[in-house]
């Protein structure tokens, strides 16, 4: 039976609904709906390694083990207290067969897991530039949403070397950085191969994009229909609660 770890105080345990549960920390950082959509964007095959970059508390991880066939999932987190956490979950959840989570920086990852490594490298980065003050200490949710210990391009350069030729690289971007985004993908050879944009509710402008990158790919990408996650009425849409799993 898989064990089941002492909660930590602050600590709570959130059902995710598909049989898994996962600890979170509601002051540190808690996952949000852009975990769920990437995780549900991805295309897994039967059998593939996967490498979460910036697991965090291992959402996504926790999302692909569940919902696919992955032989492998690697989750990488520079911070100690998330990757406890996400370890944790992994052991609660009885994945550790499928599911390894390590503490390192992810711009490490490469030399320590071997390049060509995986199938597919999944990454939810920081959002928020680099440059930006803080007048104390970077907490764990200003390290989690900021360039602090990685930039996007720290990201798209471990991805692509992690991933071997012909496998996948899946980002979600706030739109206000895609130009950038599929920038350091052209220069890393990661030919754009899908695109989806994430709206908030009918009529609103998309708040990120999903796009999959396949190392060496030939040029040629495909838009695929806008995910809107709320109706008119705050209702979640039937395409995010496909994203979900809910239907």
């Amino acid at each position: 039976m898989p064990q089941i770890p002492e909660l930590l105080p602050r600590e709570r345990l959130d059902d995710l609904q598909n049989g898994f549960k996962i600890i979170q920390d509601p002051d540190a950082f808690c996952f949000g709906s852009d975990a769920v959509v990437l995780a549900s964007f991805c295309r897994v095959k039967k059998g593939a390694k996967v490498c979460d970059l910036g697991t965090g508390n291992g959402i996504i991880a926790l999302l692909l083990a569940a919902h696919t066939e992955a032989r492998r999932i690697v989750g990488i987190e520079i911070q100690e207290r998330a990757a406890d956490m996400a370890r944790r979950s992994v052991l609660l959840n009885g994945l550790e067969d499928r599911v390894e989570i390590l503490r390192m920086d992810l711009k490490h990852a490469p030399a320590a897991l071997g390049r060509d490594a995986f199938d597919l490298t999944v990454c939810n980065p920081p959002y928020g530039k680099a440059g930006r003050s803080f007048f104390e200490e970077p907490d764990a949710r200003s390290i989690a949403r900021h360039e602090i210990l990685c930039t996007l391009s720290d990201c798209v350069s471990s991805a692509a070397q992690l991933t071997r030729s012909g496998g996948s690289v899946c980002f979600v971007c706030p739109a206000l950085r895609v130009a950038e985004l599929f920038a350091l993908f052209s220069a890393h050879r990661l030919a754009v191969k899908r695109v989806r944009t994430v709206h908030p509710r009918y009529g609103a402008p998309p708040s990120v994009l999903l796009v999959e990158g396949v190392k060496g790919g030939k040029p040629g990408a495909a838009w695929l229909s806008p995910l809107f996650l709320t109706d008119g009425a705050g209702n979640m849409t039937r395409e995010c609660r496909e994203a979900y799993h809910m239907d």
